[in-house]
């Protein structure tokens, strides 16, 4: 065989075996299985999925406190409600039961004052008569008048009459002039011009005196 020969034969075979090859790799790349698809969700979208379910619980444990403060507040107010009405209906009531208890009291005063006065007319009768008797006249006023100061004293009235020479007390008298006095010393009483009282140790009038300025 001559040499050219040797060298076309050659040449066919590498031609035939590199078709061959290329035909394999292109039947095998049509026969390969098709790539695994990835069906897992991603990470991101799993983080919104989470955001949301802790927002949407966030928000309805919101929303419940929100009602229960609600309630809360609804009572609080129907409570300050009952107690504003039960402290209008206190004042009331004490008003009335003072106003009633002034009024009892000044009853009382009245009611024992009423023989005094059946004393008075007594004595106005007996003074009006023909035969009236001066003297008997003076002694019945004395007695009414003494009746009529156990009363009031009974009511807690006390007369405020200082005797002559009594320091002087402006939380209970009065002055009304200021004399010499060769008897009586400086800021003594001389004399008492109106009486006095007190009701249950509080002042209602003073006594009107008049007061000593020491010798002349």
């Amino acid at each position: 065989m001559s040499a050219w020969n040797f060298f076309n034969m050659s040449e066919k075979t590498r031609n035939g075996s590199g078709k061959e090859q290329a035909a394999g790799a292109v039947n095998g790349a049509d026969n390969a299985p098709p790539p695994e698809r990835d069906t897992a969700a991603p990470a991101g979208a799993e983080g919104q999925v989470a955001g949301g379910q802790v927002a949407g619980e966030q928000a309805a444990a919101v929303e419940k406190e929100l009602a229960e403060a609600k309630r809360l507040a609804a009572e609080n107010y129907e409570r300050f409600l009952r107690a504003a009405a039960d402290l209008e209906n206190a004042r009331k009531r004490h008003a009335r039961e003072k106003e009633e208890l002034r009024q009892f009291a000044a009853g009382r005063v009245l009611e024992s004052l009423l023989p005094v006065l059946d004393s008075l007319g007594f004595g106005l009768a007996a003074a009006r008569a023909k035969d009236a008797d001066a003297k008997a006249i003076g002694e019945g006023l004395e007695m009414i008048a003494g009746q009529l100061k156990r009363t009031l004293g009974e009511q807690g009235l006390v007369e405020i009459n200082p005797a002559a020479g009594t320091a002087f007390d402006p939380n209970a008298h009065e002055a009304v002039s200021h004399l010499p006095d060769a008897k009586v010393p400086a800021d003594g009483i001389v004399a008492v011009t109106r009486v006095g009282y007190s009701l249950n140790g509080r002042l209602l009038r003073p006594a009107s005196v008049v007061v000593s300025s020491g010798k002349e």
